[in-house]
C-alpha cells in the first residue's frame, strides 16, 4: 500500500471508507462530499443522520447496515463480505461511517478482506465526536491550564462483558479522559477511576447526541457522574468528558447563542432548491434534514416552447413572466439551445418574488418588475396596469400554473397570453425518512415553499397524522394548502427565503414561551 493509503488495482471496483463526521452533516470533510458525489453504493450505519442522506447521489444503490446495542442489522463480518461483493462486480462504493472510520469504527477490520482479494481501496478520514462532541459544548479537549494531553477510550465491553480498561494508568496520566461508546458502562467507568485514585470532586461532562439539535450536555463530578446520567435520563450516543477542562463547560458554551439552537428543520423543496435555504437555516444554528417530497421535470420536445422562443428571437414579446425558480432554469436551458440572454433586449421580464429574480439574476438579468407582495394575484394585478393595448406576454411556467395570476392580467385590454407549460412538478417520497416519528418531535418543523410541496408531503407520507406537523409556510396558498390537511400554520412575512427563516425562529420562540 502506497503512502497515501491507496492501492492500485484497475481491473475491478474499488472501497472509500469515509468518515462522515459527528452527526452535523456540514462537519464532513470536502473530499468526503466528493467521493460521495460519484459512488455507484453507499453502505452506511447507525451515526450516519438524516441530514447526511441529502449528499448522497440519487441515483445509488443506498444500502444500511446500522449497529446499535444488542441491535445489528447485519453482522460484521457480512459488511466486510458485501463491500468485497460489490467491489467485485466494478462498482465505487462507498462504506460511510460516522466520526472517523479508524477510531473504534472498525474500518481496518472491514479492510483485511479487501487486501486479501487485490481490492484497490482508500480512506478518507472524519472528524471524530471524540473531539467536535466537547467542541460543541465548549469543552476544548486539552488547555495547557489543565492538562497534559487527551486520551481517547472505548467504553464498549468485550463480547465476553468485560471492559478492558486500566484504570489506573489512566488515572496517572493527568490527561483529560474522553469515553465513546461508555454510556452502557458509565458505572464501571466511574468506580473504576475512583478506585484508582481520580478524585471524586474531579469535573465531568456527557454530551449527549453532540453537534445535532439534540445536542444536551450534562455536567457533574466524577463522584456523581452515574447519578447525573440517571437522572437527567441521558442516552447514546453519548460522549464522557472526565478532566479538568469539563469544567469550562458553562463559560465557553457558545452554541447556545445561535438563535436556531435546539431546532430540526424538514426542508421540503426540490433537492437542486433547497442548498441555499439550507445554508441559511443551518448558519442559524438549525439541524436541517433536506426531504425533497417535489422534483422538477422538464416537458421534453415541448415544441410549443420551442415557437415560443422563436417568436422571441422576432420581437414579438413585450413582457416575459416568471413564477419561479426552475421556471427560469428551464427556460434558459430551452433558450441557450439556439440563442442567449441578448434575445431578451426587446422586451421586459417580470418576476414574482426575490427567490425568482435571484435566479434571473445568475444570468445577468434583472427582473424589470417585482410585485409588492410576491403571489400570482398580485403579480397580475400590478403587471396588468403596466400592459398597453395590444402587449403579447409569455408566461413559461408549471403544468399547473396559479389561475389568478391569469385571472388578473386578462382585465387588461387587448392583450394577447401565451401561458406554455415547460415543467412538470411530480411527488416524491423518501423511503429513509420516517415522517411521524421525526415531527412528532416538539423542536421539528417542516418548511414549504409552496402548495404543491404540502401536496407533495402528503402524498409522500399519506398514512401519518398531518395534524402533527408544526408547518412554516411561505405565501397565502402554500398556508392553505398545509391547514387543509390539519397542520398547524406559522406563514412568513414576505415569500422569501429570509423571512421563512425568520418565521421559523419566531415559531421555534413560541413553542419554547407555551413549554415553559
Amino acid at each position: 500500500m502506497s503512502d497515501n493509503n491507496i492501492c492500485v488495482n484497475t481491473n475491478k471496483g474499488k472501497v472509500w471508507l469515509v468518515g462522515a463526521g459527528p452527526g452535523e452533516v456540514s462537519l464532513i470533510t470536502l473530499k468526503g462530499r466528493e467521493v460521495l458525489a460519484d459512488a455507484d453504493v453507499v453502505v452506511y450505519d447507525a451515526l450516519v443522520r438524516g441530514g447526511m442522506m441529502s449528499l448522497l447521489p440519487e441515483d445509488a444503490e443506498l444500502i444500511y447496515v446500522g449497529k446499535r446495542a444488542g441491535n445489528h442489522t447485519m453482522k460484521q463480518e457480512e459488511i466486510n463480505a458485501l463491500l468485497l461483493e460489490k467491489a467485485l462486480e466494478g462498482k465505487k462504493v462507498v462504506r460511510l461511517k460516522g466520526g472517523d472510520p479508524f477510531l473504534f469504527g472498525r474500518g481496518g477490520e472491514e479492510l483485511e478482506l479487501l487486501v486479501q482479494n487485490g481490492i484497490d481501496f482508500e480512506i478518507v478520514p472524519g472528524v471524530t465526536s471524540a473531539f467536535a462532541a466537547p467542541a460543541y459544548a465548549g469543552i476544548p479537549v486539552t488547555h495547557r491550564d489543565f492538562c497534559r494531553g487527551v486520551s481517547v477510550i472505548t467504553g464498549h465491553r468485550r463480547s465476553n462483558g468485560f471492559l478492558d480498561v486500566n484504570f489506573k494508568a489512566l488515572a496517572e496520566t493527568g490527561n483529560t479522559l474522553v469515553f465513546l461508546m461508555g454510556m452502557s458502562t458509565i458505572d464501571i467507568i466511574m468506580n473504576g477511576l475512583l478506585d484508582a485514585g481520580m478524585a471524586g470532586d474531579t469535573p465531568a461532562a456527557i454530551v449527549e447526541k453532540g453537534t445535532t439539535s439534540s445536542q444536551r450536555v450534562l455536567t457533574a463530578d466524577l463522584a456523581h457522574l452515574k447519578e447525573t446520567a440517571e437522572t437527567g435520563h441521558a442516552e447514546a450516543p453519548a460522549v464522557i468528558v472526565i478532566g479538568a477542562v469539563a469544567g469550562l463547560a458553562d463559560r465557553l458554551e457558545w452554541r447556545g447563542s445561535l438563535p436556531l439552537n435546539g431546532v430540526r428543520a424538514v426542508v421540503t423543496r426540490p433537492r437542486e432548491l433547497s442548498s441555499g435555504l439550507a445554508s441559511m437555516l443551518r448558519k442559524r444554528g438549525a439541524e436541517v434534514i433536506e426531504v425533497p417530497v417535489i422534483a422538477i421535470e422538464s416537458i421534453k420536445e415541448n415544441d410549443i416552447l420551442k415557437n415560443a422562443i422563436g417568436k422571441l428571437k422576432k420581437g414579438c414579446y413585450k413582457w416575459v413572466v416568471l413564477t419561479s425558480p426552475s421556471g427560469v432554469r428551464v427556460f434558459f436551458d430551452e433558450l441557450m439551445k439556439t440563442a442567449d440572454a441578448r434575445t431578451l433586449a426587446g422586451c421586459r421580464v417580470a418576476a414574482i418574488g426575490k427567490g425568482t429574480g435571484a435566479e434571473l439574476a445568475k444570468r445577468g438579468i434583472h427582473a424589470d418588475m417585482l410585485p409588492s407582495r410576491y403571489d400570482g394575484r398580485t403579480l397580475g394585478e400590478e403587471l396588468s396596469r403596466l400592459l398597453e393595448p395590444g402587449d403579447h406576454v409569455l408566461i413559461p411556467r408549471a403544468s399547473i400554473g396559479n389561475k389568478a395570476l391569469n385571472e388578473e392580467l386578462s382585465k387588461a385590454k387587448d392583450i394577447t397570453i401565451d401561458d406554455i407549460a415547460t415543467y412538470d412538478t411530480v411527488y416524491s417520497a423518501e423511503t429513509w425518512f420516517d415522517a411521524a416519528k421525526e415531527l412528532a418531535d416538539p423542536h421539528t418543523f417542516a418548511l414549504f415553499t409552496s402548495a404543491s410541496g404540502v401536496r407533495g408531503f402528503v402524498s409522500a407520507y399519506p398514512d401519518m397524522d398531518h395534524s402533527a406537523v408544526k408547518a412554516v409556510c411561505i405565501g397565502a396558498m402554500t398556508a392553505a394548502e398545509a391547514e387543509k390537511h390539519g397542520m398547524r400554520v406559522w406563514i412568513s412575512e414576505e415569500a422569501a427565503l429570509t423571512s421563512l427563516a425568520d418565521r421559523l425562529m419566531q415559531a421555534a420562540e413560541e413553542l419554547a414561551g407555551s413549554e415553559g
